[in-house]
């Protein structure tokens, strides 16, 4: 009886809910065969020992089978607390942790936002779909330093010149100098006393451009992400949210900007009545061309490095969760209102004028462009999805004044508060 109690307290381990060792599949089935052996050689015991003459070879074999099951029971519990040690990034203890369990509430918030941003790309792009009456193309696509993603784009539609949704799923390693330099903004990203070479880190996030054909109908720009570092020992690191939505016109209607600027003031107003005129002032500083001293369009909210020092982790995701969700109820209207006016081909051409400033301002001072471009296995089909399809320079052009090309330059050198 004694040689068996070590097989039965494995067992037990295995109905445990809790740190069980089971949770390894590999393990699962081991133990099961183990179990299978254990009851068999058992019930051979019990035939045995009522047999009048015990058969010497039969207790032989019993013997062989219980040191058998506990050699058995010995490599599966080894391999079952020892196997997460053989997943050597935290792409592949990610990877494993979906397969075996999904994504749930408990879920790290790296899956979590993963999951939420795969599932609102899917709302938007039908939304957008309906309303333009064209297939958006989909790429799916795979990074080899860990991760990918999905990225779904509409070009030449009726409605839509280009548009573009995808999601990104970034695993790496960010070398010392990077941590050093992130340590500005997170101090808890490392131990100013014992600062490693290297850090893994996650980033995840959703981007959004929709270029109208129409000159009377807005571009549109939306990014929501999550980064998260890890520990040497695998544990959730220094995180934080960032994203935001802005509206980039090339003629001014102020009932527009109003109802875009108040869509979104109520959803921040829902989580903290001082992230809009906060987020609203970042947005008009961050979306500047400095080198044209004028804003890129005019504005909606912004911000980046949101962490503990401003919320727990719970309540900054579920505030990127209502501002991505508020995204299809807010544009879509101000789309149908647009896109069947009339236009003249001076109009379309001041169009084209505009989206060179826009492409300007990715180029030159976007930090999300060049964090996409630097980062090792870079997808740039999907980094410069933004950039719309056509575009114009003109040498010295200047619109006349009084006109309403001249109106909307007035405001973006000039921010306004619309709410």
């Amino acid at each position: 009886m004694a040689s068996r109690r070590p097989l039965l307290r494995l067992f037990s381990h295995s109905r445990s809910p809790l740190g069980s060792p089971l949770s390894c599949p590999r393990a699962t089935a081991a133990v099961s065969r183990t179990g299978r052996r254990f009851l068999s050689a058992r019930s051979a015991s019990r035939a045995s020992s009522a047999t009048p003459a015990p058969n010497r070879t039969a207790h032989l074999a019993w013997a062989t089978t219980a040191l058998g099951a506990l050699v058995s029971a010995s490599l599966a519990y080894k391999m079952a607390i020892e196997e997460p040690l053989k997943l050597d990034t935290l792409a592949e203890r990610d990877q494993q942790l979906k397969k075996a369990q999904g994504v749930t509430d408990v879920s790290p918030m790296r899956l979590r936002m993963e999951k939420f941003a795969k599932e609102q790309q899917k709302a938007i792009v039908q939304a957008l779909e309906e309303v333009d009456g064209t297939r958006f193309r989909v790429d799916e696509w795979q990074r080899k330093e860990g991760g990918g993603g999905i990225t779904c784009v509409l070009q030449d539609g009726k409605v839509f010149e280009k548009a573009g949704v995808g999601v990104s799923v970034v695993y790496g390693t960010l070398p010392k100098p990077a941590i050093l330099k992130m340590r500005a903004n997170h101090k808890n990203i490392a131990d100013e006393n014992n600062i490693p070479d290297s850090l893994e880190f996650f980033a995840a996030g959703i981007s959004l451009i929709v270029h109208p054909k129409n000159p009377m109908a807005p571009t549109v720009h939306l990014n929501y992400r999550y980064f998260e570092t890890a520990n040497p020992d695998g544990s959730s690191g220094a995180w934080w949210f960032g994203g935001g939505c802005d509206l980039t016109p090339s003629y001014l209607f102020e009932e527009d900007a109003v109802q875009f600027h108040r869509s979104l003031k109520d959803v921040c107003d829902k989580h903290d009545p001082g992230y809009y005129p906060r987020f609203k002032k970042w947005c008009d500083e961050y979306f500047y061309n400095k080198h044209r001293a004028e804003a890129r369009g005019i504005g909606g909210i912004f911000f980046d490095d949101l962490d503990e020092r401003v919320a727990d982790r719970e309540k900054l995701f579920a505030f990127a969760q209502d501002c991505l969700k508020s995204f299809v109820p807010t544009y879509v209207p101000i789309v149908h209102r647009r896109k069947d006016m009339p236009f003249t081909e001076k109009q379309k051409e001041w169009q084209q004028i505009r989206r060179g400033k826009y492409v300007e301002f990715n180029l030159v001072h976007d930090r999300g462009t060049a964090f996409g471009l630097n980062t090792p296995g870079a997808r740039v089909e999907s980094i410069l999805m933004s950039l719309p399809l056509t575009a114009t320079w003109k040498y010295m052009y200047e619109p006349e004044p009084g006109s309403e090309e001249a109106k909307l330059v007035d405001v973006l050198q000039h921010p306004r508060e619309w709410v």
